[in-house]
């Protein structure tokens, strides 16, 4: 009935064995299903990174946490990376100029909350933009917020990068609402962007609604603010090494 890979002869020898080291009735149940346990939470978790879409797979172990120490705040990251923001249905927003490890900062607690069993999806500003336009043409766009509603986890990247947001998408204003407001109050959606707050409405041009998605994002979100150096420039500054080769 539970599907465990052991055989009745199997069976018996752990029931002799424990029976032989005098185990608690729990002690020989922890024996028997830990290591199935594991591996199915293992491919569980393997699944849901899969299906998140991270554009790279960063963990907290590999960030570079000495680079900016007056500009991040590790203690909160890791806080975050257990996945209880989530729980309480809080947002996230990361802010700053690029190449502060934002980005590597969002996908590495996302990564860790698929380990603590949520679903994540991860994906670009420009590719949410570009998916609910096609989904408007093709008179869809109800079902697609229906979907981005439900994820317990949206990982919203590169906001404010480029200008697709407005060159490509007259409507970005509106559908960046529809989503934040069909998943306000119910689910955490993390946004990451280099503009300041007071800029959104110029850049999506249209303040109104700009302001509207901005409210229901930041109400009682956790912010964090990064102005520290860019990693990335400081990366190519460096000479090549054997661990690090570049071109």
């Amino acid at each position: 009935m539970l599907r465990l890979p052991l055989t009745a002869a199997q069976l018996d020898a752990a029931l002799a064995a424990a029976t032989q080291a005098g185990q608690s009735h729990l002690e020989f149940l922890y024996r028997l299903l830990a290591d199935q346990a594991g591996l199915r939470r293992e491919r569980s978790t393997a699944r849901r990174i899969r299906e998140a879409r991270f554009a790279e797979l960063k963990t907290l172990a590999s960030f570079d946490w000495e680079f900016n120490a007056k500009a991040i705040q590790r203690l909160l990251i890791e806080e975050l990376a257990t996945g209880d923001f989530i729980r309480r249905r809080q947002n996230l927003v990361l802010a700053g100029p690029s190449g502060v490890g934002k980005s590597f900062l969002v996908q590495a607690i996302g990564q860790a909350a698929c380990a603590a069993g949520y679903r994540v999806r991860y994906l670009t500003s420009a590719e949410l933009l570009q998916d609910l336009t096609a989904a408007l043409a093709d008179q869809t766009l109800r079902e697609r917020v229906r979907c981005y509603a439900r994820c317990p986890l949206l990982i919203i990247d590169e906001f404010g990068f480029d200008r697709i947001e407005r060159t490509e998408t007259p409507q970005a204003a509106s559908l960046l609402y529809k989503i934040m407001d069909a998943r306000s109050q119910k689910v955490s959606t993390a946004l990451v962007t280099n503009i300041d707050f007071d800029a959104w409405g110029d850049y999506l041009g249209d303040p109104p609604l700009a302001m509207a998605f901005l409210d229901r994002l930041v109400d009682g979100a956790i912010i964090l603010k990064i102005k520290g150096k860019s990693y990335r420039a400081y990366r190519a500054g460096q000479p090549p090494t054997e661990e690090d080769p570049t071109e």
